[in-house]
């Protein structure tokens, strides 16, 4: 048994699948099937169920599963100590950033730490920021950047990089548009354009209707601030962004702060733990990165 068997081994469990496991290891399928099946001879007993179209862990692969993941990090670990007193930093980051996100300091943050650390190879992720927060707590993303209606996430660390009210936007001839002060329940007489569930400037929002008993109509959804703001300039709905997206758009929009929504939509870098040194080193860059001026969120 080696540690390239455990490696496989944990790839199929998790892809449920051999030639997509066998993609995520960069060795052809017939490689990690004949690795597998030697390490079930070397254990006396089967580790998958392949009678069925999804690969399935047997009772003894499901045994086994959580001692090959920590051998696997332990292995992990040890590279990583020697790394940190000859002051080499290896191995992979997996980092998350919410979708539609145009915020430039992360990418200044990964590009320094690329070019300090070259030997850490860099994979970026895009998706909705509840399912990145999941992956953070499970350890498949390391780092993410997320937009929260929560300054800290249960069971994680933050930085908060932009904290901001919600506006709603609206173009020139909307009857909204000449209003001194919107109240929510001005803003929900009117069809919404907003980003979907799962990102935290929803989630403020939402918050915000269930606390007054209101029910919004959300005729569209987007999970780029453009296309909201393109949707809310030509009169299909009344846009709901943050003050700083917004602000973008004051050539075809009118913003107005939702005076009775005082939760603030947040953005924030999370992570689950500072044991790597590939993280720590991130996040140090990440810090020097965010807090240049005028940092912008999307």
């Amino acid at each position: 048994m080696d540690l390239r068997q455990l490696e496989y081994f944990v790839a199929v469990a998790e892809e449920q699948n051999f030639t997509r496991a066998a993609e995520r290891v960069h060795i052809s399928q017939s490689g990690v099937s004949a690795q597998i099946r030697q390490l079930e001879r070397e254990l006396g007993a089967e580790l998958f169920d392949r009678s069925a179209r999804t690969v399935t862990l047997t009772v003894a692969g499901k045994a086994a599963l959580e001692h090959a993941r920590a051998a696997l990090a332990a292995a992990g670990a040890v590279g990583q100590a020697v790394g940190e007193v000859t002051d080499l930093i290896r191995g992979r980051l997996t980092v998350g950033m919410v979708i539609g996100c145009t915020i430039t300091p992360l990418f200044e943050a990964l590009s320094a730490f690329h070019q300090a650390h070259p030997r850490v190879e860099i994979s970026l992720l895009e998706d909705n920021s509840d399912r990145l927060v999941d992956g953070v707590r499970a350890g498949t993303v390391d780092l993410a950047l997320i937009g929260t209606a929560t300054a800290t996430p249960d069971g994680l660390d933050a930085l908060t990089i932009i904290s901001e009210r919600l506006v709603v936007a609206v173009p020139a001839g909307h009857p909204l548009a000449k209003r001194r002060r919107v109240t929510l329940r001005d803003l929900v007489a009117h069809p919404i354009v907003c980003m979907p569930p799962g990102t935290g400037l929803r989630t403020v929002f939402d918050r915000a209707c269930a606390a007054q008993n209101l029910q919004p109509v959300i005729a569209l959804q987007a999970s780029a601030a453009d296309a909201i703001a393109d949707l809310a300039a030509r009169g299909l709905a009344v846009a709901v962004l943050s003050d700083s997206m917004a602000a973008r758009y004051r050539d075809r929009l009118t913003a107005h702060t939702i005076e009775d929504i005082e939760t603030p939509a947040l953005l924030a870098l999370v992570w689950k733990s500072t044991h790597s040194p590939a993280v720590r080193e991130l996040l140090v860059h990440s810090r020097r990165a965010f807090t240049e001026p005028d940092p912008r969120s999307g």
